[in-house]
């Protein structure tokens, strides 16, 4: 059938540009300067074309499940493949305190705004402004490492001094972390070009794979959000994930929560907000609902695990990795109305944080990566 074929080649030369264009503006990043944290946020945006663009085409095509699920999906795959699948493969993911806090309040503000967008309880334009608002500060911070700007708009804040290091050093730590995965090279003016050849490859390429995934759908009597949240989501989240297993099976891992963080950031920016105030969302639903809370939840119960052990163990790893499981288990069931209720899962995530961080020690305390 053509659509599988369209579907698969899609897939694999949209994946492959992908990297291709991370490299490339990686290595520009360096050239004009920017700092390591930036240049990680750089990254993330790259690895993301995939996701982004079959997020745009299908509320362009106005399939508003699909391309909610996809960005949704997407950073709910992130969380378990980047941080519990790498967590279980290295053994023990080690992370500042500093920076799971940092990292996790912006994570958890956009989380907290896509929920109130999705559900139907804030506007899409509000919530742009409002998730813009709390990134753009967050850039600022991670460009100037809480200097320059980010200094004076402190000052003007009234933030104590030592707040204002603290910042500085949860920057400086997330820059630490993230040195093992950003090694960009020097750029030079063909970088440029290449990079700019891949990003129109990446979104052709994207398309062709979003509009043959819903024509299969359709074809075989998928859910609209089965396609997106669970095979869309997850095929274009797949270079990340493996990146993120391939520095964790050697040590390496401690980009993970900052890389897993940012990207799921920029999804819901760049690739539902922005989209969702041009476009239109739709009508909340049901199924939409449930990704969004799942992903919500699931981002808190990360974080809870990964301040309280100063990192991820192999346990955590194997709890959040179930966590997605379950997740896709109730979002089948949603889909095919066998199981509509949101709260159950919900409280299941909750409470196997909960659990897990309030009874079980990590063998090493010291085996954390933050001194306080």
């Amino acid at each position: 059938m053509l659509a599988i074929a369209v579907f698969a080649v899609g897939t694999v030369v949209s994946l492959a540009a992908s990297q291709r264009l991370v490299t490339r503006l990686e290595r520009i990043g360096a050239w004009l300067g920017l700092s390591e944290a930036l240049l990680g946020m750089v990254a993330a945006l790259a690895a993301d074309a995939p996701e982004i663009t079959a997020a745009v085409s299908a509320l362009y095509g106005h399939q508003q499940r699909v391309g909610a699920g996809v960005v949704l999906g997407s950073n709910v795959f992130n969380l378990a493949a980047l941080l519990g699948l790498g967590a279980v493969v290295a053994g023990r993911i080690g992370l500042h305190r500093r920076v799971v806090l940092l990292g996790g309040a912006i994570a958890c503000w956009v989380a907290i705004v896509a929920v109130a967008v999705v559900s139907g309880v804030l506007a899409v334009a509000a919530g742009l402004a409002l998730a813009v608002a709390v990134l753009g500060l967050y850039l600022v911070l991670l460009g100037t490492e809480g200097r320059g700007i980010a200094g004076r708009v402190m000052d003007g804040a009234g933030l104590p001094w030592r707040w204002q290091a603290w910042l500085r050093s949860a920057v400086t730590e997330e820059e630490i972390e993230l040195e093992d995965a950003i090694q960009p090279g020097r750029g030079r003016w063909p970088d440029v070009a290449t990079a700019g050849v891949a990003l129109i490859v990446v979104v052709a390429a994207s398309i062709a794979m979003e509009r043959a995934a819903v024509s299969l759908g359709r074809h075989y009597g998928v859910p609209e959000i089965i396609v997106g949240g669970l095979v869309l989501a997850a095929v274009t989240s797949l270079p990340n994930a493996v990146a993120a297993v391939y520095l964790a099976s050697r040590g390496r891992g401690h980009a993970s929560l900052s890389t897993a963080l940012n990207s799921n950031t920029i999804n819901v920016v760049i690739g539902l907000l922005l989209p969702g105030v041009i476009l239109g969302l739709g009508r909340p639903t049901p199924e939409t609902a449930l990704v969004v809370v799942w992903y919500a939840a699931l981002t808190v119960a990360v974080l809870v695990l990964a301040w309280r052990h100063r990192g991820l163990s192999r346990g955590s790893g194997a709890v959040v990795i179930g966590c997605y499981a379950t997740f896709c288990g109730s979002l089948l069931a949603s889909a095919y109305g066998l199981a509509p209720a949101v709260v159950v899962p919900v409280l299941s995530i909750l409470a196997a944080a909960a659990v897990v961080a309030g009874f079980r020690r990590p063998r090493d305390p010291g085996q954390g990566i933050d001194e306080e």
